[in-house]
């Protein structure tokens, strides 16, 4: 039998462990012939068709979630008017909740697994083209011959440790910039919102396992391990033990791992101040600051102490810890996000991320939309439209306000002004949002150079007193010195005054000089030094006299 997979990613940077995972605990059937169609949802649909006819397939397989559903929906449809006898099977986040709608509306969809593929697609597989024999399949779910729904119940792996490693199948994609590692299944946490929530039980890998794969990880050159581990520090003696096994492969590769602020235990924040920079970046679950609004989302741990972990983890210096808000989630008011956006920028997150509620197929939220009154997108990506304590219209103000600090909060040029700005001016973020969206420029794609000029003007037109910040925040940007930020600046024949105070770097004789006066008379203001023999453009000496 043919299968091919259609590998359909949001960008060129994700690659799906799906196929995989699955072909690793089949790659010693030489019945079956695998091929794949990898491709984006930016690429056209029409393309991606006309290449998977070519193969002529007896199963179509692929993996649907929220950002790849609607163009999957329409590759698949144009595929199976073209090969009608193919067997189309979907498995995937989007399936694990009720599938009966889904599989009534889209006749061309043979059946979806709900859960874990592992060990039952193999099963499947064995009687792809017997549907009467389906009903033993764990997870299936199908209209049988008779238009009858048909629903197996969930699929579990539950010898986790015993699964060939995707890393071993030849599907494996090693030219992405990053790969994922899953070191566990299910999470201990119930958060209302989250696929996993109350994912029991809760499987890990064995230490010598993830070794070995770190080892053909590292074989391969890869720099960059997504860590998929829905709580890192769920279990704080396992944490530990894989920091220390992390520390093996440094310098040599960055780990980027999910943790729980609220669980730090005392010997585990000992152990991250120890660690080498540049070793860890952590994603810390928070999605709001607010007491009520975590305990009616279900998530597990107290408010204070995950703001005291949140703390904690932003004063490192040896890691970057980036920090997510989630607006639309019950009893969570707009002012509120507004608030906890200042308190991230005081802890000084390295990001701060805000994102819409999305209510997904098999989650609590979803099950319960009605009774909390959540109004929500039937279709992907089931973004909350309304709750009781925020209106449409407040959500597409957090959304832009996302935009906003992706491009300037989130950007290393531009963050520390911004959260100057954030943390002096109370009005800055209502003020600068306005000012963005009546330019038509909050929605539109700005390059860095852009950006430093937008906030630059806003600074000279709305808070002056920030506009020599602007300029020098520009020119340790490496922006062009004959743009409006840098016009005060002064670059012909520059020599040192007669004392300064050192800010950074060391001055030499061949560095290149430029003055930002600071006053009229241009006798105090601001040296920076360039070097002119590399193409760095940024300065690499600041001082001031």
């Amino acid at each position: 039998m043919k299968i091919l997979w259609i590998d359909l990613n949001s960008s060129y940077a994700h690659s799906s462990l799906a196929l995989p995972a699955l072909h690793a605990q089949m790659k010693e059937q030489t019945d079956i012939e695998w091929s794949v169609v990898s491709a984006t949802i930016n690429e056209n649909v029409g393309m991606i068709v006309d290449e998977i006819q070519r193969y002529q397939p007896d199963v179509l397989a692929a993996t649907a979630w929220l950002f790849n559903h609607e163009i999957l929906m329409h590759v698949l449809s144009r595929a199976k008017a073209l090969l009608p006898k193919a067997c189309i099977i979907l498995g995937g986040p989007e399936f694990l909740g009720e599938n009966e709608a889904f599989l009534r509306s889209h006749p061309y969809i043979d059946c979806v697994f709900r859960g874990e593929g592992e060990e039952v697609f193999p099963r499947w597989v064995s009687c792809w083209n017997r549907p009467e024999e389906w009903k033993n399949i764990t997870g299936l779910c199908y209209l049988d011959t008779e238009s009858r729904y048909c629903d197996n119940g969930l699929a579990r792996v539950l010898s986790f440790n015993e699964l060939t490693s995707p890393e071993e199948s030849e599907f494996f994609n090693w030219g992405k910039p990053f790969v994922q590692l899953e070191t566990t299944r299910g999470c201990f946490n119930t958060c209302a919102f989250c696929v996993s929530g109350g994912e029991k039980p809760v499987r890990t890998l064995s230490m010598e396992a993830i070794r070995n794969r770190l080892q053909t990880i590292h074989h391969h050159g890869i720099k960059d391990v997504r860590v998929l581990d829905r709580t890192f520090n769920f279990n704080s003696r396992r944490a530990k033990e894989l920091l220390q096994l992390f520390l093996e492969f440094h310098p040599h590769i960055r780990f980027h791992l999910e943790i729980h602020p609220a669980l730090l235990t005392e010997e585990l924040k000992d152990m991250l101040q120890t660690l080498p920079k540049g070793l860890l970046h952590l994603e810390a679950g928070i999605q709001s600051l607010r007491e009520g609004v975590l305990q009616k989302s279900l998530r597990m741990g107290k408010l204070s102490e995950a703001l005291s972990g949140l703390q904690f983890l932003c004063s490192l210096d040896n890691m970057e810890t980036h920090a997510d808000l989630i607006a639309g989630l019950p009893l969570y008011k707009l002012n509120e996000i507004f608030e906890d956006i200042r308190t991230l920028a005081e802890f000084r997150a390295g990001e701060i991320q805000l994102e819409s509620l999305k209510l997904l197929p098999g989650t609590e939220m979803r099950r319960k939309a009605t009774e909390l009154n959540i109004r929500f997108s039937p279709l992907p990506p089931y973004e909350v439209l309304q709750t009781d304590d925020i209106t449409p219209g407040e959500l597409q103000i957090a959304r832009r306000l996302s935009r906003l600090l992706d491009a300037f909060y989130n950007t290393p040029a531009w963050q520390d002004l911004t959260r100057t700005l954030i943390l002096s001016e109370p009005e800055f973020l209502i003020r600068f949002l306005d000012y963005l969206t009546q330019a038509s420029l909050i929605d539109q794609p700005m390059s860095l150079e852009k950006r430093g000029l937008v906030l630059y003007e806003f600074c000279r037109k709305h808070y002056p007193s920030y506009q020599l910040d602007a300029s020098i925040t520009w020119i340790e940007a490496g922006m062009s010195l004959k743009k409006q930020p840098a016009e005060r600046v002064k670059t012909k024949r520059q020599t040192p005054p007669e004392s300064w105070e050192v800010l950074y770097g060391y001055y030499q004789e061949n560095l290149r000089l430029c003055f930002l006066p600071t006053d009229e008379e241009g006798q105090h203001g601001y040296w920076f030094g360039f070097e002119t023999e590399t193409q760095r453009l940024t300065p690499v000496f600041k001082a001031q006299s």
